[in-house]
Parts: structure tokens; C-alpha cells; sequence
């Protein structure tokens, strides 16, 4: 078992100092973290490793494409966190993240938290003309009452077209 298998397996433990402890090591690795992206996204979600996950994930780079079926998935969380990551890593894939499209519309329709929505429609702006079906989503967000879920959807439009 590699080194980041273990981290995984102690961010999925029951113990809390554990799964923070994987989190910070997994956050000093940079992008060789990047077979925990989903338990890291996952991990946002607990209060106690939501920190240290959340600056693995910055470092983190895109997704293997392996993974974008749960991230997508992960899309329907309610927690901001975890939603707002998935969306993340699946605009980070770009046109890798295809499959994803689907929950992503389904995000940036209906996802209780603005934030997500925003992330939503940037993703889909990053994964550029194979989401064109997300277009008559993306044209309603672009006359949304937030200005900058307008604007992200306003220049996502323009990347479907390029």
C-alpha cells in the first residue's frame, strides 16, 4: 500500500486527531496528493479536517479522470464545502470532466449555496464545448439576480462557443 493509500485510509478513520493528521501530511505533499482528491473533497466536510484538506486541495492540480464520476456525485452534497471543492477539481479536469456535466447543471440550477452555483458555472466554462448541453442552463444563470453567477456564466457561454 503506497504512502498516500495509508493517508487515505487514516482520513477515513473513525478517529479525529487521525483524519486531521492524514489531512495536514496529505497537504504537504503538493500535487503527489493526487490519488486522495475525492477523499480530500470528502473530507471537507468534517469540521475537523476541513482546513488541512482544503489547502491539499489547492495544491492539488486536476483530478485523474478516474475520479470524475465522484466528484460529480459529490456535486449533490449539501455541505458548501465538499460541493464547492468537487466543482472545483471537475473545472480543474476541463474537458476531461464531460461525463460531469449533467451534475454540474444540476448544481448550478439548485444547489442551495450560491457559492456552489458560481463554482458550477465555472466549471462548465473550463470543460468548454463538450458542455454545450449545459447552454439553456447556463443562459438563465447569466440573467441571475448575483452578479458574479452572471458573469461566470456569461463567459462560460463564450467558452462553449470556442
Amino acid at each position: 500500500m503506497s504512502d498516500v493509500a495509508k493517508l487515505v485510509a487514516s482520513l477515513e478513520s473513525g478517529d479525529a486527531a487521525q483524519r486531521q493528521s492524514a489531512a495536514e501530511e496529505l497537504s504537504r505533499l503538493g500535487s503527489d496528493a493526487r490519488p486522495a482528491a475525492v477523499a480530500l473533497v470528502a473530507a471537507c466536510g468534517d469540521e475537523q479536517t476541513r482546513e488541512p484538506a482544503v489547502a491539499a486541495l489547492e495544491d492539488l492540480g486536476p483530478p485523474s479522470s478516474s475520479d470524475v464520476a465522484t466528484l460529480a456525485s459529490l456535486l449533490a452534497r449539501p455541505s458548501l464545502e465538499v460541493a464547492y471543492w468537487a466543482a472545483t477539481l471537475l473545472g480543474r479536469a476541463e474537458a476531461a470532466a464531460a461525463p460531469a456535466v449533467p451534475a454540474l447543471i444540476t448544481a448550478l440550477e439548485k444547489h442551495p449555496a450560491m457559492a456552489v452555483r458560481q463554482r458550477a458555472a465555472w466549471a462548465l466554462g473550463k470543460i468548454g464545448r463538450p458542455a454545450t448541453t449545459a447552454r439553456a442552463a447556463l443562459d438563465a444563470a447569466a440573467s441571475n439576480s448575483d452578479a458574479r453567477l452572471a458573469s461566470l456564466a456569461r463567459d462560460a457561454l463564450s467558452a462553449l462557443d470556442c
